[in-house]
């Protein structure tokens, strides 16, 4: 099972294995508290994409457009869909907005 989760809700043992898909550490998170079992920053937008899109809701069309094209081909994306087939997963993101951010777009990118 593919779920996302934000990095500051508490983890539980149903997460599975934990994949923050963050290119930068999120703020205020220890790494010991975050439980996170792999940094997939590469999986992450690239710092590019992620300054234009800016988590404003009307952009994330066009953010969702971009970053699947810079998806296309990447290694960090193929370690993503193994792990799934072999256990849980759970995307752990920073963003403030729940429904606007790379973790959506990764989990309906992985579950096509």
């Amino acid at each position: 099972m593919l779920k996302i989760k934000r990095v500051y809700e508490d983890s539980s043992e149903d997460d599975g294995v934990r994949v923050l898909v963050d290119r930068v550490w999120p703020r205020g998170v220890s790494k010991k508290s975050a439980h996170i079992d792999w940094w997939a920053k590469d999986a992450a937008p690239s710092t590019e994409l992620r300054k234009w899109f800016g988590h404003e809701p009307e952009r994330y069309p066009e953010f969702k457009r971009r970053y699947k094209a810079e998806l296309k081909g990447n290694e960090a994306l193929l370690r993503l869909e193994t792990l799934i087939k072999e256990g849980d997963v759970t995307l752990v993101y920073g963003a403030k907005d729940e429904a606007h951010n790379q973790a959506t777009v990764l989990k309906e990118v992985l579950s096509a």
